[in-house]
C-alpha cells in the first residue's frame, strides 16, 4: 500500500475544499470545527501510529475511502487513519484536536447517511480525518465459551462463524458485512432478538477511546454511565470503540420459515401479522415485508413473512397457525427448514456455502455493494384500517419510481426478551414497541438518488400520522428534524449528560449528535 505509516512515509497534499451539495439535517446539528489555516502535518501523525495513514495522493486512497454504500463514493476525506490499536485512535484524536481537523468515525462503514465516509456530498459532514477501526478484527472466545471479546472492526459474518463453530451464539442482524460495533451501539435488532434480546443486552463491557485521548473500559461496575449510553445511544457520539465483550449462549438449533401470499391478500396479512407477531412465543421472531419496484417486481409488489423459531422444530406449525388462520387466502409459497445456528445466520447473510473469508464486498468477496436509501419508524401501536391501507398504497406507488430496483417496508417484530428490560435500563428506549419499521429503496450505482430518497421519506411521512416520529438510530436519516427525540425518547436528557461529561468540547460532531 502506498500510504503513510511508521515504516514508510509518503507525504501527500490534503484536500481542503468543501464539497458542494447538501441535504437537510436535523435542527440540533453542531457546527463543524473550523479547519486550521495551516496545512495539517500528516507526517507527524503518521510517525505516531502503528497502522496506516492514507492520503488523497496515495494509490490506494480511491479504494480505502469507500464505504459499503456506493452512493457515497464521491466522498473526499482528508485522510483515512487505519488504526492498529487503541493507541493509534488516541493519536488520531489528539492530532485532530491540535490541527482543528474534523473527525469522522468508521467501523463497518454501513452508516445510512454517509457520515462515516468523511465528506460525502449531501451528508452534512465536511471533508474529515476518518478514523477507521475496520482492521481491529480479532475475535477471542473465553476458555469456557461464556464470553467473547471482539475487535471493533469485526463483521457479523466473522463473529457468527467464530462462535457457531464452537457451539456458541449471540444475536445480531442479518447483513454479513455490518460491523458488530455499530449494530451494538444503536441497540441491535436482528433475527433472534425476541429470544436473545437486543445485541446490546448481551454486551458486558466495551473499550473505547474518549475525546480526551484516554482508553476507558466501561461496564456495569466501571464507568457505568458510559456503559449505559453505549447500549443503544448510537455510534459516533461519545468515543471510538476498539473492543467489545459479550456474554454468549449455547447455539440454538434454528428453524427458519418463509411464507408468501398473493398481493390481493396484502391488507389481511398486515392486519393479522401485527396482532400476532409481537405477542407470539418469545422463541419466534418474524419480519413482514411488502416490496415493489419496476425493475425487480415487474408483475407487481409482493407480501411475505419470514422468520426464525428456536423451539422444537415440531412446534413451528402451531406457532404459525394463528397467522395462517387470519389470512383468508392461502400462501402461494411456503417453506421451512431446521439448521444449525451458524448455517441459519450465514443463510440470512447471503453466504450459504461461501467461506467466511469471502463473505464480504471487498475485492475477491462473494458479495456486492448496493446503492440504497433508507429511513425508519418505531411502531408502538397496531395500524387501523386506514394505516394498513396507507402501507399498501405506498408500496404500490413504488412501481412508478423509474430508477427504483426494489423498495418498500420491512416490519420486524419486537416483544419477547426485548420487552422484559425497562426502557431506561439501557439507552435504547423502545422496549415496549411492537416493531421496528424500515423503509428502503435500492437503485443502480451512479443513478440520481433523489427520486428514491423522496420515495422512502415520503413513505415514512405518510405513516407518521399512525406511528408518530419514533425512529431507530441505526437507520439514521439526515432529514429528520427532531432526530434525537425520535431516536432516544425519554432517555435523551441522560444521554446529553453523558455527552457533556465525556466530550465537553464536542470533538465528535456528526450532524445528529445529541
Amino acid at each position: 500500500m502506498a500510504s503513510l505509516s511508521r515504516r514508510g512515509l509518503v507525504v501527500g497534499a490534503a484536500a481542503t475544499a468543501l464539497l458542494a451539495g447538501c441535504t437537510p439535517v436535523s435542527g440540533n446539528r453542531s457546527p463543524s470545527p473550523t479547519p486550521s489555516p495551516a496545512a495539517p502535518d500528516w507526517r507527524s501523525l503518521a510517525s505516531r501510529i502503528a497502522g496506516s495513514l492514507v492520503l488523497p495522493s496515495d494509490t490506494d486512497y480511491a479504494t480505502v475511502k469507500l464505504t459499503e454504500n456506493p452512493r457515497f463514493d464521491d466522498a473526499q476525506p482528508l485522510a483515512i487513519l487505519e488504526a492498529a490499536s487503541a493507541s493509534d485512535v488516541a493519536a488520531g484524536l489528539a492530532f485532530a484536536r491540535r490541527s482543528r481537523v474534523p473527525v469522522a468515525l468508521r467501523a463497518g462503514g454501513h452508516n445510512y447517511v454517509g457520515w462515516s465516509a468523511g465528506g460525502a456530498p449531501g451528508s452534512g459532514v465536511p471533508p474529515s480525518l476518518v478514523i477507521s477501526t475496520a482492521g481491529l478484527t480479532d475475535i477471542e472466545l473465553g476458555a469456557d465459551g461464556g464470553s467473547v471479546a471482539v475487535g471493533a472492526g469485526a463483521t457479523l459474518a466473522a463473529v457468527y462463524s467464530a462462535l457457531g463453530t464452537q457451539g456458541r451464539a449471540i444475536a445480531g442482524g442479518s447483513c454479513a458485512t455490518v460491523g458488530l460495533t455499530g449494530l451494538t451501539l444503536g441497540g441491535g435488532v436482528g433475527v433472534l432478538v425476541r429470544s436473545f434480546g437486543l445485541t446490546c443486552d448481551q454486551l458486558t463491557s466495551v473499550e473505547l477511546v474518549t475525546a480526551d485521548g484516554r482508553t476507558r473500559t466501561a461496564s456495569a461496575s466501571s464507568n457505568a454511565d458510559l456503559f449505559w449510553a453505549c447500549r443503544g445511544g448510537g455510534g459516533g457520539n461519545l468515543g471510538v470503540v476498539t473492543r467489545l465483550t459479550f456474554a454468549t449462549q449455547a447455539a440454538p438449533t434454528v428453524t427458519t420459515f418463509f411464507l408468501r401470499w398473493p398481493w390481493s391478500a396484502a391488507s389481511a396479512v398486515v392486519q393479522t401479522w401485527q396482532s400476532w407477531a409481537p405477542s407470539a412465543d418469545e422463541r419466534l421472531w418474524s419480519t413482514l415485508k411488502l416490496l415493489g419496484g419496476p425493475r425487480s417486481h415487474p408483475d407487481g409488489p409482493t407480501v411475505s413473512v419470514s422468520g426464525t423459531w428456536t423451539g422444537p422444530a415440531s412446534g413451528l406449525s402451531a406457532q404459525l397457525a394463528p397467522l395462517l388462520r387470519g389470512v383468508p387466502a392461502a400462501p402461494v409459497a411456503s417453506t421451512s427448514g431446521t439448521v444449525s445456528y451458524l448455517d441459519a445466520m450465514m443463510a440470512y447473510a447471503g453466504c450459504s456455502g461461501v467461506p467466511v473469508e469471502r463473505c464480504t464486498t471487498a475485492p475477491g468477496g462473494a458479495l456486492t455493494r448496493e446503492s440504497s436509501s433508507g429511513t425508519s419508524n418505531i411502531g408502538y401501536t397496531a395500524l387501523d384500517a386506514d394505516g394498513v391501507a396507507d402501507v399498501v398504497a405506498q408500496v404500490e406507488s413504488a412501481q412508478s419510481v423509474a430508477t427504483l430496483i426494489e423498495g418498500g417496508i420491512s416490519m420486524d417484530a419486537l416483544g419477547g426478551v426485548v420487552a422484559s428490560v425497562a426502557p431506561d435500563a439501557t439507552a435504547f428506549p423502545h422496549r415496549k414497541a411492537l416493531m421496528t419499521v424500515q423503509y428502503t429503496g435500492t437503485f443502480p450505482d451512479g443513478a440520481d438518488p433523489s427520486p428514491v430518497d423522496a420515495y422512502v421519506r415520503g413513505f415514512r411521512a405518510a405513516m407518521t400520522q399512525h406511528w408518530g416520529d419514533h425512529a431507530y438510530v441505526n437507520y439514521a436519516d439526515g432529514s429528520l428534524q427532531n432526530a434525537d427525540a425520535a431516536y432516544f425518547g425519554d432517555n435523551l436528557a441522560r444521554l446529553r449528560q453523558v455527552k457533556r461529561r465525556y466530550d465537553p468540547d464536542g470533538l465528535f460532531r456528526q450532524p445528529q449528535t445529541y
